[in-house]
């Protein structure tokens, strides 16, 4: 799972860093969560219906990179990011 699909996953949270939210439509429900918990955007997850442990529960596997694709992101991040609370 971590090469092609971590390198998706941290194209999606980078893109919804960058975009809010308006970077979801294409995502499943399952990607949104695990991209919400990678920023750390416990707002999101709260507009999606989600607690923090319905997410990590909601996301199953995709919850695994969750901590190395935020420490991805950490240095990604730009001044302007909708990521990142």
């Amino acid at each position: 799972m971590w090469g092609l699909a971590f390198t998706r996953f941290l194209d999606k949270a980078l893109q919804a860093g960058e975009f809010g939210e308006a970077a979801w439509g294409p995502m499943s429900s399952g990607e949104k969560v695990s991209v919400a918990l990678a920023l750390s955007r416990a707002d999101w997850l709260d507009t999606m219906g989600y607690t923090i442990p319905e997410a990590i529960d909601r996301a199953g596997d995709w919850a695994a990179p969750v901590p190395q694709v935020a420490r991805q992101l950490n240095e990604h991040r730009e001044p302007h990011w909708r990521g990142f609370k």
